[in-house]
């Protein structure tokens, strides 16, 4: 939604609206307003400020929420899913989705993840396959586990949300 407000203008009463995403010097001067998900978007901040991110080429679809696995592709930082049974430990989690070739924005975990759905408030969890999460811990003694990534990714604020914690992970 729009914001704006009524300002003189050369003597006459304008409407003016706030800038939501800036295009640098042309933007100028202007008021800055909140996106429609009521936050300033990264273009109106300062250079240097913003959110802690690395931005890496998706080696296949990446979708919102999903945590990810830095790799050399053929000499190209890339990101690919996480997962628990193939030996890639999450290194970070996207907010959207990326298809196959685009750079990703990755935000590195010690942050929240809130592009989940169905978590407990509360419980913890662990890195799933396929980027996902679970809330079952590998069992260490299991010999079906062996060779496989156990990481503690975090514990739930809310049904949508991952507050997560970069403890490391452990091959079993």
């Amino acid at each position: 939604m729009a914001q704006g407000f009524l300002a003189r203008v050369a003597g006459r009463t304008s409407q003016i609206f706030a800038t939501v995403i800036s295009a640098g010097v042309a933007n100028a001067g202007n008021l800055v307003g909140l996106g429609d998900d009521g936050r300033l978007h990264s273009s109106v901040l300062p250079v240097g400020v913003g959110a802690n991110t690395t931005q890496a080429v998706a080696s296949e679809t990446l979708g919102a929420g999903k945590f990810v696995n830095y790799h050399n592709d053929g000499g190209v930082f890339s990101a690919r899913l996480a997962d628990n049974s193939n030996g890639r430990q999450a290194d970070g989690f996207v907010l959207e989705e990326f298809t196959t070739g685009t750079t990703a924005t990755v935000y590195p975990l010690d942050g929240t993840n809130a592009e989940l759905t169905g978590l407990t408030i509360g419980a913890r969890y662990w890195l799933g396959t396929a980027g996902g999460v679970t809330a079952t811990p590998l069992d260490e003694t299991d010999a079906a586990n062996a060779n496989k990534i156990s990481q503690y990714l975090g514990v739930a604020k809310s049904a949508e949300e991952l507050v997560t914690d970069d403890d490391g992970y452990v091959v079993l």
